[in-house]
């Protein structure tokens, strides 16, 4: 019964209800006026949610309040997180989901049993859930960003290689804290090409598919959270692909999140099912991660924790 939160979650979400509450308590009725909703209905779900610190009930339930938590669900909030909910909760996920047998019987993807090519397919044929999911991996990597620009030394390097770095948040905030350095963006052709508002003198597009393309030769590369996309076998044709590029002197910066050895549970145990039922990739231990890296032609330098289930794993070619 439990799955009742998160999907109330994700219609909240949806509607855009934490937008439409301001710094003011609103009743039930006020929020359901201005999202569409019927007030009953939506009170019986936010009720659900306060239980879980997701908005704070007001005069017995009769009004509501923003907690934290439900201030991430604001478009505006800096660190908002409304399109990465808006994302998990989505027709594909919902629907693979329901599929998750498959999954586990076959060891494939859900997805590829709801849409031909899978979810990257699906993403590129249905361009609004396209853009949500990149405002999504945009808004989680920004609380992830901070603890990398804080845990990283970026100085030594001239040259710094994004590959599959997205619209480039990432790059872009390693160079506004590394004036010396200059940097590519590696993704996709129609994915850089709305990269375009980022470039600068500094910073240069580079569109390609690292399964077929020359990669930049740069001093660093950074990989953040594309490996645990692919199985064993893609995973290390993407490593080999950057280590065929790297000059000797290159590090590797493998970012991603570690699966722990021990039984507490953990949001990596729960993000590695995502990955097996979505698109056929995987989490991975420190160990997996090192075999690959060794396979890939690289050595794991250090482990450097970066805070939100995230780690630097430096690596250097060999």
């Amino acid at each position: 019964m439990l799955y009742a939160v998160p999907r109330c979650l994700h219609v909240i979400a949806e509607m855009g209800t934490a937008d439409a509450l301001g710094e003011e308590p609103r009743t039930a009725a006020e929020l359901a006026a201005s999202t569409g909703a019927d007030a009953g209905a939506l009170a019986r779900a936010l009720r659900l949610l306060s239980a879980y610190g997701i908005f704070e009930p007001v005069d017995g339930h009769r009004g509501f309040a923003h907690t934290a938590a439900s201030r991430l669900l604001r478009t505006d909030d800096p660190h908002s997180m409304r399109s990465f909910v808006r994302m998990i909760g989505n027709s594909l996920n919902w629907k693979s989901f329901e599929l998750l047998d498959h999954s586990i019987r076959t060891g494939k993807s859900a997805t590829e049993q709801i849409t031909a090519g899978g979810a990257w397919a699906y993403y590129a044929q249905h361009p609004e859930e396209s853009r949500i999911f990149d405002e999504a991996m945009t808004g989680k990597a920004h609380g992830q960003i901070a603890g990398i620009l804080a845990g990283y030394d970026f100085s030594p390097f001239k040259t710094i290689a994004d590959i599959g770095g997205g619209r480039g948040h990432l790059l872009k905030a390693v160079l506004d804290a590394t004036p010396d350095a200059r940097g590519v963006l590696f993704d996709q052709p129609h994915v850089v090409k709305d990269a375009t508002g980022t470039t600068s003198a500094r910073l240069e597009l580079q569109g390609g598919d690292f399964f077929k393309d020359a990669l930049p030769v740069c001093d660093a590369y950074l990989i953040m959270q594309v490996i645990h996309d692919w199985n064993d076998q893609e995973a290390l044709r993407i490593l080999s692909a950057i280590r065929r590029s790297a000059p000797t002197h290159a590090k590797l910066l493998l970012i991603e999140g570690i699966l722990p050895e021990g039984s507490n549970a953990s949001w990596i145990d729960m993000a590695d099912i995502f990955m097996l039922t979505l698109i056929n990739g995987k989490e991975r231990t420190r160990r997996e991660f090192e075999n690959l890296l060794t396979s890939g032609g690289f050595r794991l330098d250090k482990v450097i924790d970066i805070g939100l289930d995230t780690s630097i794993m430096e690596a250097s070619a060999v």
